[in-house]
């Protein structure tokens, strides 16, 4: 049975503990950068879906915090200028094909929230090119516009 004369304790012994939410979980302060990545993911695919819908049907996409380590090679059979990659595409094995954007290396690229908006996009749309055999340009025209 408890003991109804004990007081419950709802702080550490030094009144400094878990007070609450700093901010109401509806409001964009409450995401974590994971989460408020994984909206910029969203948004950029949802930027191409009416154009491209059909073919982006089977496609799932996946947000990972790096490449792994056999994506990381360096030296001169490099084909790529960039020795960090931002995404991959996985061509359909077993039903679904993929498309995996990289979380800290674009943060890390760039300056500000709008810039890593963009930059998600141009390397989601650059992804989807590879997985469809397409140019960036063909899948957004204004592609070669931010290049």
């Amino acid at each position: 049975m408890p003991d109804r004369n004990r007081r419950v304790r709802r702080r550490d012994r030094h009144g400094r503990g878990m007070r609450g939410p700093l901010a109401p979980s509806h409001v964009p302060i409450a995401k974590s950068r994971g989460e408020r990545f994984d909206d910029l993911v969203i948004e950029a695919v949802d930027r191409l879906k009416p154009r491209w819908g059909a073919q982006l049907a089977s496609v799932e996409f996946a947000v990972e915090e790096v490449p792994p380590p056999s994506e990381l090679v360096d030296g001169p059979s490099r084909l790529s200028s960039d020795p960090i990659p931002f995404g991959r595409a996985e061509p359909a094995s077993g039903g679904h094909a993929a498309v995996v954007v990289y979380r800290r290396p674009l943060e890390a690229r760039a300056r500000d929230r709008d810039t890593l908006g963009t930059l998600v996009f141009d390397v989601v749309v650059e992804q989807v090119a590879n997985l469809l055999g397409l140019t960036p340009e063909t899948i957004d025209p204004g592609y070669d516009d931010r290049h």
